[in-house]
């Protein structure tokens, strides 16, 4: 799609020629020939760059523009001058002009100039389109009793400095509570730093978050800040503050009550100003009691709890989640977009999901990639995200629907062992001797049944690789 021009000038020859020029480069050009129809042509037209004379009769091309920048923050707007003084030039810049030309104007110049503010554009685009993308993948969906209670306790706490543990299952969005909290703090634009204490050895936990000096230790080879440097000003989100060691808790602690920071190695304390929030996927009371976390820590950080639902307590919600990432995972995962029919939403909203919404997240991905046709079906959900319904009557779900005894022997058998099988991620020999059935009798009943790794059903079985090679027959 070309670029569209507008061009805004009392002099037809200028107007005339002008236009000539950027047609033939390829933009979709109008003019106007005072800064009233200017005005009235750019809320029509929409150009993404104007042209305007600085000396019109009626309203001057400066009034224009300021007029204009009020209308449209984001106007790109080149100003011309057939007699161009520093004062002008002072003026326009002031006013959000983006350059000015002078008259008669030069070919060259112009078409640099616009190359120019037309890149100045598209990177104010990519911008907004990347500020669009974070919004998206950071934003909480739902509309349960239980996830509107989540989202105005973020609104109450938010505003404030008050530190937040922020509790709840694997995959339920911690993080995503953490980001919402820090974006609508005063320290919105200020940095958001994260720290997954889980995935840090305990060792180096201490050097991430304070800081070390070079030479302090092995492999210390120049000087660097910890995160709470790094977040000074911001916000600093603990992720998994239940794994972090007994050391490391207590330096945080005396963080959190002084506001200083000492890097290893290090003797001269350095203030920092950081907003701490946690979360932990644990029970902090009981890793407490097991002496694994200290109780005045915990204390410090708990001064508002959040505790995010699991995704079972919230199954009103699945609807509007799979509606959410098919939209994300079809504009920003290159995705062929495919519509999710009610029953397959249906069907999705009677499974168990024990990894919450990042398991609901990949299995839509998985879904848009391997369903056969343009629709995303009940059937498709059944072969590629497995039968895993909570359906009531002691959990025996869609098995009370077989016609015979024996077709429910059957059904009940290849349920039980797709969930064990899942429970230790397709290793045939864990799952065997788990059940305490011989190897070779469970692979016979996984071919018997057609079991696969992609979603319990069809195609041929995938153990997983491993202790399987190493290990005779059971039997």
């Amino acid at each position: 799609m070309s670029r569209r021009i507008l061009i805004v000038d009392d002099e037809q020859g200028i107007r005339a020629a002008l236009g000539q020029l950027l047609e033939f480069e390829g933009y979709d050009v109008r003019t106007a020939a005072n800064a009233v129809d200017g005005l009235a042509e750019y809320a029509k037209f929409k150009p993404h760059l104007v042209f305007m004379d600085v000396k019109m009769a009626g309203i001057d091309g400066l009034e224009a523009l300021r007029t204009l920048r009020e209308q449209d923050p984001s106007a790109v707007v080149v100003m011309i001058s057939g007699h161009a003084t520093i004062q002008t030039a002072v003026e326009a810049t002031q006013r959000g002009a983006y350059d000015i030309l002078e008259k008669p104007l030069d070919t060259d110049r112009i078409l640099v100039t616009l190359r120019n503010a037309l890149a100045h554009l598209d990177l104010h685009e990519e911008n907004a389109r990347l500020r669009d993308s974070v919004r998206s993948r950071f934003e909480i969906v739902g509309s349960s009793y239980a996830i509107r209670a989540v989202t105005e306790k973020i609104e109450l706490v938010a505003k404030t400095p008050a530190r937040v543990l922020i509790t709840g299952e694997n995959g339920t969005g911690k993080e995503l509570v953490a980001r919402a909290i820090h974006a609508n703090s005063p320290r919105a634009k200020r940095p958001f730093v994260e720290v997954n204490c889980a995935a840090i050895p305990g060792e180096l936990i201490e050097s991430e978050l304070f800081g070390h000096l070079k030479g302090s230790f092995t492999g210390a080879v120049q000087d660097r800040a910890g995160k709470f440097e790094q977040a000074d000003s911001g916000t600093l989100f603990l992720d998994e503050v239940g794994d972090m060691s007994l050391a490391a808790q207590a330096k945080v602690l005396r963080v959190l009550q002084d506001g200083v920071v000492t890097r290893i190695g290090g003797a001269k304390p350095v203030q920092v100003d950081v907003r701490v929030l946690a979360a932990t996927n644990k029970q902090i009371e009981a890793e407490i009691a097991a002496g694994r976390f200290r109780e005045d820590l915990f204390y410090r950080l708990n001064v508002v709890p959040i505790h995010v639902p699991p995704l079972r307590e919230r199954r009103e919600d699945i609807p509007l989640l799979v509606g959410h990432f098919v939209e994300l995972l079809t504009r920003q995962g290159g995705l062929a977009p495919r519509a999710v029919t009610p029953d397959a939403v249906t069907r999705l909203a009677q499974l168990d999901w024990p990894g919450n919404v990042r398991e609901l997240r990949n299995t839509i991905e998985r879904l848009l990639i391997l369903s056969s046709s343009a629709r995303v079906t009940a059937d498709d959900v059944d072969r590629l995200a497995g039968r895993r319904a909570d359906g009531g009557e002691g959990g025996l779900g869609t098995l009370l629907d077989v016609p015979t005894f024996e077709e429910f022997k059957h059904a009940a058998e290849r349920a039980y062992l797709v969930a064990k099988l899942r429970a230790y991620d397709w290793n045939v020999s864990e799952t065997a001797r788990a059940l305490e059935m011989p190897r070779s009798n469970l692979y016979k009943k996984i071919e018997r049944y057609g079991l696969s790794r992609e979603g319990g059903a069809g195609g041929s079985p995938v153990p997983a690789a491993g202790a399987d090679d190493d290990e005779g027959d059971d039997e």
